[in-house]
Formats: C-alpha cells, sequence, structure tokens
C-alpha cells in the first residue's frame, strides 16, 4: 500500500470517528459502520482537510503517521491484533478509534491541538460544507447540511427563510422596516 493510499484510508477512519456513518460497501474498512446514513466522509471531510486554506495539507503525512503510531502502540499496550493489510488506526474497532481519539484530545495531551484540528475539520466537513459553495452543497443534497435541516433555496436560486429558520421569529421587525425587509 503506498502512502497515498496510507493517508487517505487512515484520515478517512479518523473523520469517520468523528461523524460516524455507514460503510460504502461490505468490503470498506475505513468507515466502521457505526451509525446508519452518510457521516463525515460521504460529507467531504477528505476533501476539506486537502484544501490549502485549512492551513493543515501539510501536515497530513507526518500527522497520518503518528496516528498509526499511536494506533500500534494503543493496540500492544491492550494486547490487540492488529490487521497488517491496513494501516494500524484502520485496523481497529470503531470502539478502540473512539477511545484512542479520546486520549489523543485530552486535556494535557501533548498532541492535543493537531488531532483537535483534524477533528474540527472532520466535523466542519459535515455541519457547514465549508469547502464547498452552498448552493452547490445544496444541489447535491450534502448529507450533513440536509441532516441539520439547512433549508433549500427558492427556485430562483435565492434563500429567503420566510418561515423563520428557527420555527418563530426572534424579534419583532422594526416599524419602519420595508416590505422588502430592509431598514427604512
Amino acid at each position: 500500500m503506498d502512502a497515498e493510499d496510507v493517508q487517505t484510508l487512515t484520515l478517512e477512519a479518523f473523520a469517520d470517528t468523528i461523524v460516524p456513518g455507514e460503510r460504502r460497501s461490505s468490503q470498506d474498512r475505513a468507515i466502521a459502520g457505526a451509525a446508519t446514513g452518510p457521516g463525515a466522509v460521504q460529507a467531504g471531510a477528505l476533501d476539506l482537510l486537502r484544501t490549502p486554506a485549512t492551513g493543515v495539507t501539510a501536515g497530513l503525512g507526518p500527522m497520518t503517521d503518528a496516528l498509526n503510531a499511536r494506533a500500534t502502540a494503543y493496540a500492544a499496550e491492550l494486547g490487540l491484533e492488529l490487521d497488517g493489510d491496513v494501516p494500524a488506526f484502520v485496523g481497529l474497532t470503531y470502539e478502540h478509534r473512539s477511545a484512542l481519539v479520546a486520549r489523543l484530545v485530552a486535556p494535557g495531551h501533548p498532541e492535543k491541538d493537531g488531532w483537535i484540528l483534524l477533528t474540527m475539520f472532520s466535523y466542519m466537513a459535515y455541519d457547514s460544507a465549508p469547502h464547498l459553495h452552498t448552493a452547490d452543497a445544496m444541489a447535491a443534497d450534502h448529507p450533513g447540511l440536509l441532516a441539520l435541516g439547512f433549508g433549500k433555496p427558492d427556485e430562483d436560486g435565492l434563500w429567503r427563510f420566510r418561515d423563520f429558520s428557527y420555527g418563530r421569529a426572534l424579534a419583532r421587525p422594526h416599524p419602519d422596516t420595508t416590505p422588502s425587509g430592509s431598514p427604512a
């Protein structure tokens, strides 16, 4: 397995640990299948992590290596046998992946900041799709935005939220507000 495949599988397994989803196929090893429906991987976590604007792209190789080293040490500590056909982190069950990530992001862990960045970007891919234009994400039925109840635009492509996005008015309009919603 080449370094790019190792990185892809490992980062997918990490993102799936943060926002789990269902496997893409019965042979999928990166996604543990701990939840039904799409998770961070299907929402584009790898695309987001590999976007230069995140500032983490240069560190993805070292983070991948470190995560697999931590997984190897974790497995040895618990007497777990890892499958040598996949990277060490991918070889852990979802429960063990979660336990290891909990250790890595715990207060006082010396590498916490790096793991928290990967965690945040994995979650962001699902809950806000910052790597995509919102209109494109909604046109493609982005799983996270749909799961969060993000409304689709009107026929003309504009969002108007006539029914209040929170299901109720949060404040009364100013008496001088025009019918279009602009202040007078």
